[in-house]
């Protein structure tokens, strides 16, 4: 659990869419309109004594996903931005952390009665209803929704992330670093939030492919059949579930695995570690080499949400006055709100010739030459 504060009477501190047919519209429309959306809430964070006298009314909030604020991944991305914006702009926070789906809606009243000025959803999951919900009934709260998409209640405001762009790039170095020329993906759950990360990796992959003519097999991506998830019943949480995949696709002779499951990168590590393969992952969602570094020496990059970055600047924005929109913030290639991680320990091991190329797919997935995902 995350530590406590005072504040205002409670404890304090702090896609594109493909899973179903209308998921898919909404994917199209968010990946046509990227290119063309400002990051609304995007603004330099205020001099540190104005940013102080101006936010010190300020109380910004967060609800977790399932799961703990330090899962080392997609929920700890979140709140270090709430924690950023309390430091550095002198504001005031609240946090509540679910468990399961049904936290939901009593964690998002508990941040409606505490009068917070916005409340931050982590997370697709909250397209259960419970968001829709209180957003309804309490149409003078604003929320954002990281991973979400426009609800039509004129209160929540997106945040979303063309995470295929990134992903394509990690499928296309997985590939190209892989001796065994097998890599392997798997997901946390069957939404479309993790599916994108998935297929951006395995046409990355196929780029390589066939820029060299070497075959590349891809497995456990929702591409070319179903995809492969963990335990639907505890998906981000299921640890032997993820495991058992990571040891499967060993087994098929992967040697580069992506797992999109939050902090189920520690399953796949203990996997090859237990396994003696000399086989690698990518980390997911924050710089996993940096965040647990007692698995870099596995991480070959990871590939980021940089979730922090959008949390302080949505905060920064609204607590210098600025007005609450609806328009998505939209995260990307271009302007650095996804990105591929340092390689770390494995600087010497990409060739420059590989970084060079990296570079070169970079500038055409922002100039709009190379397109990460095909339409469907």
């Amino acid at each position: 659990m995350c530590p406590a504060a005072s504040g205002r009477g409670v404890s304090t501190e702090v896609y594109p869419l493909r899973a179903t047919t209308t998921a898919r519209g909404l994917a199209g429309f968010a990946l046509v309109g990227a290119s063309a959306l400002i990051l609304a809430g995007c603004a330099a964070p205020p001099e540190e004594d104005a940013g102080t006298d101006a936010g010190s009314d300020f109380l910004a909030c967060a609800v977790s996903d399932e799961g703990s604020w330090n899962d080392k991944s997609f929920n700890e991305a979140a709140y270090d931005g709430l924690t950023k914006a309390k430091d550095d702009l002198g504001i005031e926070t609240n946090d509540a952390e679910s468990d399961d789906t049904e936290d939901f809606v009593p964690n998002l009243t508990q941040m409606v009665d505490a009068g917070c000025d916005v409340t931050f959803a982590v997370g697709f999951n909250f397209s259960d209803g419970s968001l829709e919900q209180i957003a309804g009934e309490n149409p003078d709260s604003h929320f954002v929704w990281i991973d979400g998409y426009d609800l039509g209640t004129g209160n929540v405001k997106p945040i979303q992330y063309s995470m295929d762009q990134s992903s394509y790039l990690a499928g296309y170095l997985a590939a190209a670093y892989s001796t065994t020329k097998v890599v392997g993906t798997y997901g946390g759950l069957d939404i479309d939030a993790v599916n994108v990360f998935m297929e951006g990796f395995y046409y990355g992959a196929k780029a390589y492919e066939t820029e060299t003519g070497t075959p590349v097999t891809v497995l456990g991506a929702p591409v070319d059949g179903p995809g492969q998830y963990t335990d639907p019943a505890t998906s981000f949480q299921d640890a032997a579930g993820a495991l058992s995949i990571t040891e499967g696709q060993l087994a098929q002779g992967a040697d580069v695995i992506f797992p999109v499951a939050g902090g189920l990168f520690a399953s796949t590590a203990e996997a090859i570690q237990k396994s003696g393969k000399n086989a690698v992952f990518l980390g997911v969602d924050k710089d996993v080499a940096v965040t647990s570094p007692e698995y870099a020496d596995l991480v070959l990059t990871s590939v980021e949400k940089r979730m922090t970055t959008a949390v302080f600047d949505v905060i920064s924005e609204l607590a210098d006055g600025g007005e609450f929109t609806v328009d998505p913030y939209i995260g990307t290639l271009e302007n650095d709100g996804t990105a591929l991680s340092d390689f770390g320990s494995f600087d010497s091991k990409v060739s420059n010739e590989i970084k060079a190329k990296l570079e070169e797919i970079k500038a055409g997935i922002i100039d709009g030459s190379i397109v990460p995902v095909p339409a469907s």
